[in-house]
């Protein structure tokens, strides 16, 4: 089964918009797991402006599934994730005034860069995965930073799919099976959703784990968390 690892930066979003701890972070992280999440991924951006790094310190001692933090690595990052020794950690090379990721690694252009950080992050013990776009060539230069895992960038599927376009998961699907025959895990995340993740799950193979946040969120404003949570883990069976 894929698994799911949720992305609580909208909790600390609504957080933010008054100040204070109300909805609480921690206890949002504590919950989720409760209702069956198996991860809790955080992406804190140098501006903190939804989850912050003091978030990210108070999470890592209390999350008991996979922790999974995401971010551009800078050295305050590294810092920070060497502090927090999480499960995973996803690079992402999203700009400071970036509002969210829009653009995996050039892993070819960047190649000796990533090793270097990958190395450092192996050498704490802590699994690696690379945001990369869904193309060929991305994912052999990301075999060869010696990432563990990479995350397939998924917002060109939904939003076409959206349109109906249910060819657009193709090139995940290659990428997918290219990844798994050179020795890479490999994840996902971006708008995927209730409406696409049952279609994505049944055509990508060997999925390790995707990670959804805004739209999860957004749902279970409605639905309510648990329920939403729950439904997900039924279309990943």
């Amino acid at each position: 089964m894929t698994k799911l690892s949720i992305n609580i930066n909208k909790i600390a979003t609504l957080r933010n918009a008054r100040g204070g701890s109300i909805p609480n972070v921690v206890e949002a992280a504590k919950n989720i797991e409760s209702f069956g999440g198996q991860g809790i991924t955080v992406h804190p951006r140098p501006d903190e402006r939804h989850i912050t790094y003091q978030d990210v310190r108070d999470l890592s001692p209390i999350v008991k599934t996979e922790f999974n933090i995401e971010g551009n690595p800078v050295a305050k990052f590294i810092n920070l994730v060497m502090q927090a020794k999480p499960t995973q950690v996803t690079l992402v090379p999203d700009a400071e005034d970036a509002i969210t990721s829009n653009a995996g690694w050039d892993t070819i252009k960047n190649k000796e860069f990533l090793q270097e950080v990958i190395q450092e992050f192996k050498n704490n013990g802590i699994r690696t995965s690379i945001f990369v776009d869904p193309d060929e060539k991305m994912i052999e230069g990301a075999a060869e930073t010696g990432t563990d895992r990479i995350e397939l960038y998924t917002e060109d599927f939904a939003v076409n799919f959206a349109k109906g376009d249910k060819s657009a998961v193709k090139p995940y699907q290659q990428c997918a099976e290219l990844a798994h025959k050179l020795g890479l895990g490999i994840n996902a995340g971006h708008d995927l959703s209730l409406e696409n993740i049952k279609f994505f799950n049944d055509n990508v193979p060997h999925l390790d784990e995707v990670s959804i946040g805004h739209a999860l969120i957004a749902e279970a404003l409605y639905m309510g968390l648990e329920s939403t949570i729950n439904k997900y883990l039924e279309l990943l069976k």
